[in-house]
């Protein structure tokens, strides 16, 4: 069986790893590397991540995969995760024992004080106002706000949404974006006695087995990508754009254009060769790559399934890495700013804090921000040296910190993560339903943001177009809320 996989990023190197074996799989990537948003890269005589720094360990897909291409022990936990809110110009912890923002711990939130009493008094209240009339998908922020009241929202819930799709929580879905409320809106009248429920269900195992929160790869991510690209045994071609899917008798020809260096002759590697254009048949093609793209590919000979992607909406971001010398950072991994505070990052990581095997006990300390949210891309228009300035402008007033970086680095994202608006599991489905025989999509457009969600898709896909005959169209088995 020969299959095309059109994506290098994560969702489509899983895909390629769970044929390998079992297909001649060619993947065609548009970038000069394979990777996607996990990328590392030296600054300062550091290995430095561009992109996702870790993924969830409590789901088994990253792990999974990192240990079957040889990386086991290579696996590392941050060394902190004990987090701040930066909330009216000072920093805040966030309250133990939430479930996405939501609180379970009625004394651990009043000792936070990231509530105002008035904040409090509302978000009690909960506990005594009647049942509501729900959409069947609500929005996060009309959700919570209007059990909690909107303090939760913008100074708990908005803030960690932000953090992982760069979105508003009145925009996202409740049902793709914090699934684990979900069961909540149908048993139970109060959000604040349905989330302790839920979270004293599930919380006490994971206590149990001692397990961290979150891994990461010594090394980087991109080597991680890179290694899962290797033990496909796929063709690996960069700097290739597909641009036309095209049915042919028992399968399907994609034409495309060679952007940059490129021709891989030897199974898992990536290797150059001229520019040109050219096209490879194949029995089955898997659309590892953001809404936009899948929606021009398969326009022309899918319009039904393209259709639904139009409402897939996606944010770009930046990231500012800024290193300095023989300073202490303030302690914990970092901080989370909510929107209403109005300044330009909405994340800060003290890097080297949270991962200590990437300072490796040197003298530099690195701390990275992220900034640009959903429909709000103004500062993202700045120059590299007016958005690092104002990045550690704001970075020393959070933290006191009065030295200044010795190295940064500026990191663009253009459309990088996508917006589950309501309806977008439904969107998701009609996509599915109507693809034609031999067409997977994989990816964070559909099934999760989150690596593991990534690698869930793309082995999903995988196996769907391994089973043509089964009603499997490449979905992810769960949805997820993801941390990168």
């Amino acid at each position: 069986m020969r299959v095309v996989i059109v994506g290098g990023g994560i969702a489509g190197l899983a895909a390629a790893h769970a044929l390998a074996g079992r297909a001649d799989v060619t993947v065609l990537e548009a970038a000069d590397r394979v990777g996607g948003k996990l990328r590392t890269t030296p600054l300062a005589g550091l290995d430095l991540e561009e992109g996702a720094e870790s993924f969830l360990a409590r789901v088994p897909e990253g792990l999974r995969l990192a240990r079957q291409v040889g990386l086991g022990h290579d696996i590392v936990h941050p060394g902190t995760t004990s987090a701040s809110l930066w909330i009216n110009g000072r920093l805040r912890p966030i309250p133990p024992n939430t479930l996405l923002g939501v609180p379970t711990d009625a004394l651990g939130l009043i000792r936070s004080r990231v509530l105002s009493p008035w904040g409090l008094v509302r978000a009690a209240a909960d506990l005594v106002l009647p049942r509501a009339a729900t959409p069947a998908d609500p929005t996060v922020g009309d959700y919570v706000g209007a059990r909690v009241g909107r303090q939760v929202v913008d100074r708990l819930v908005d803030p960690l949404l932000g953090g992982v799709y760069a979105g508003r929580a009145d925009a996202l879905s409740l049902r793709a974006t914090v699934p684990q409320l979900v069961p909540i809106l149908a048993e139970d009248r109060s959000l604040l006695l349905g989330a302790h429920r839920v979270r004293a269900r599930t919380g006490p195992a994971a206590a149990a087995a001692s397990s961290p929160v979150f891994a990461s790869i010594r090394g980087g991510l991109g080597g991680f990508a890179a290694r899962v690209a290797e033990a496909s045994g796929a063709i690996v071609r960069t700097g290739v754009l597909a641009r036309r899917l095209t049915p042919v008798d028992g399968g399907w020809r994609v034409d495309y254009d060679e952007t940059g260096p490129d021709d891989a002759a030897e199974p898992g590697a990536v290797a150059v060769g001229p520019r040109g254009r050219g096209s490879l048949d194949a029995d089955a093609v898997i659309l590892a790559v953001p809404a936009g793209a899948a929606r021009e590919l398969l326009g022309p000979v899918a319009p039904r399934a393209a259709a639904p992607l139009a409402g897939v909406p996606y944010a770009s971001i930046g990231l500012v890495t800024l290193v300095y010398r023989d300073i202490d950072l303030p302690p914990g991994s970092g901080f989370l700013v909510p929107a209403r505070e109005r300044v330009t990052i909405k994340a800060a990581t003290y890097l080297t804090s949270k991962w200590p095997h990437v300072g490796g006990g040197g003298p530099l300390r690195v701390i990275r921000a992220s900034v640009g949210r959903a429909g709000a891309d103004a500062d993202l228009r700045r120059s590299d040296t007016e958005l690092t300035g104002v990045v550690a402008a704001e970075i020393a007033h959070a933290t006191g910190l009065s030295a200044r970086p010795v190295a940064s680095r500026v990191s663009r994202w253009g459309g990088a993560l996508p917006q589950y608006l309501p309806g977008h599991l439904e969107r998701v489905a009609m996509l599915r339903r109507a693809l034609p025989a031999g067409v997977a999509v994989a990816g964070a457009g559909y099934d999760g943001v989150g690596i593991p969600a990534c690698i869930r898709s793309g082995e999903a896909a995988a196996a769907a177009v391994l089973r043509p005959e089964t009603d499997a169209v490449g979905a992810a088995t769960r949805p997820a809320s993801e941390e990168d």
